[in-house]
């Protein structure tokens, strides 16, 4: 028997809006150059592989508050998610179960999204 959870609607926004953040600051950091502050190109082959970088200018000012801002609603985002009163309801693997399912929430396409087997 498939087990279903009834997620608040606050904890339901709280995990979207956690994918959404983690998305755009994934996004952001591919654009960025590799190092945040400006520095030369490198090569180097003497380890198991070779790493070569370009030169990097480094971030803007700009740049590196728009990575901090996202960075801070992340951590504010995922503390909420797993300190939320919701789980308290739940106890061992329920609970388990139940984080997963919340996980996947959006790709379910449903509130209360049911357990597979």
């Amino acid at each position: 028997m498939a087990a279903t959870y009834d997620f608040p609607s606050d904890l339901l926004a709280g995990q979207e809006e956690l994918h959404q953040v983690r998305a755009e600051l994934s996004a952001l950091l591919k654009r960025l150059p590799w190092s945040v502050e400006p520095l030369d190109g490198f090569s180097d082959d003497n380890g198991w592989r070779r790493i070569e970088r370009p030169a990097s200018p480094g971030w803007t000012e700009d740049e590196q508050a728009e990575v901090e801002k996202l960075r801070r609603r992340e951590h504010e985002l995922a503390v909420f998610v797993s300190t939320h009163r919701y789980w308290a309801e739940l106890t061992g693997s329920d609970r388990i179960h139940a984080r997963s399912r919340l996980k996947h929430a959006r790709e379910d396409g449903a509130r209360g999204a049911a357990d597979s087997p």
